[in-house]
């Protein structure tokens, strides 16, 4: 397994034992079959895959999140949609990388696709800026939100990034604001508005682009306020308390299903989406036109007071009465 992570080690041993089996050499004059060792051990292999990956904790599923092999925006975007047209810049700034936003069909329908990118190497992951948009990243999205609701096109936002970039640059040039505006403006808009996460869903930087009429999630993706780490910076005062704060902070799937913060989760194949990602995009597409063609059915009006209600419901709260509050 390349690339593996730590908790996949006891696969990696087993695999290893078996590639050594298979390769062995003997001597010509010898006879001897490996092969029901060799079915056994693939049996364990199975065996023991299946025990990992039903029984992962908050902090693991965050790793697979996070997987260097794992499908981005874009091989979504090439896997699951068709005619994917490229639109560039904010016409304010300049044209920021970390978001992807175009033109795209989607079975029989024409929509506006965008997401937030990460990079394969060094190289990329610079041009990308690792998947933390800019402003002006923000700015284009928003542009190409009107756009498609001028042109009546259903937009569908692709999530997966730690966060909204936290640089000197971008508060100059108001991220916080850029960011605000998507969620004022994304409220009001006429067309449908699915969301996906497909990895990291980090803070603003998601929910820039995450106000939607339903926000569906990858089964090992995560939705949070602020990053393990963050918390255990904050909490813990230590780094190393990641996996406490990933448990504490509820971030996994089926706890944001739990608490209806997203509307469904999108099954991974056993290992996650890294190990098939023609067959992740493709359930994903199949949820997508299903979700897509119930909102289309819908009256505008119904579908933006669902939609304004939705995140209206989002948390919890009591409320005293004011005398009882007074004393």
């Amino acid at each position: 397994m390349k690339n593996h992570l730590e908790f996949e080690q006891p696969i990696v041993d087993l695999q290893a034992k078996l590639d050594a089996l298979t390769k062995t050499a003997l001597p010509s004059n010898v006879e001897v079959d490996f092969q029901d060792e060799a079915d056994q051990i693939r049996a364990k292999i199975e065996e023991t895959r299946k025990s990992i990956y039903s029984n992962l904790t908050p902090w693991q599923r965050v790793q697979l999140a996070r997987h260097p092999r794992r499908p981005y925006t874009l091989d979504y975007i090439r896997l699951g949609f068709d005619d994917f047209s490229e639109v560039h810049g904010d016409r304010l700034y300049s044209d920021d990388k970390a978001m992807v936003c175009g033109f795209a069909r989607l079975g029989d329908d024409r929509v506006m696709v965008m997401g937030t990118q990460k990079g394969r190497d060094t190289r990329e992951n610079v041009m990308r800026n690792f998947g933390c948009a800019h402003p002006e990243g923000y700015r284009k999205a928003l542009r190409l939100m009107k756009l498609a609701s001028k042109f009546d096109l259903p937009v569908i936002t692709i999530i997966d990034t730690a966060g909204a970039f936290p640089g000197i640059g971008a508060e100059e040039r108001h991220i916080a604001k850029a960011i605000a505006v998507n969620l004022r403006e994304m409220m009001t808009l006429k067309v449908p508005v699915i969301a996906v996460v497909i990895g990291e869903g980090g803070s603003g930087g998601a929910l820039g682009i995450g106000v939607a009429d339903r926000v569906l999630i990858l089964e090992n993706a995560y939705y949070s306020v602020i990053s393990p780490e963050g918390c255990a910076s904050i909490l813990w005062k230590d780094r190393a308390a990641a996996p406490d704060a990933a448990a504490a902070l509820k971030i996994t799937s089926d706890h944001l299903k739990q608490f209806g913060l997203v509307d469904e989760i999108i099954p991974e194949p056993l290992g996650g989406a890294h190990n098939d990602p023609e067959a992740t995009a493709a359930t994903l597409r199949k949820h997508l036109l299903k979700h897509l063609k119930a909102l289309k059915r819908m009256p505008v009006k119904k579908r933006l007071d669902a939609r304004y209600e939705k995140f209206r419901d989002h948390g919890q709260f009591e409320e005293e009465p004011l005398a009882k509050a007074a004393h």
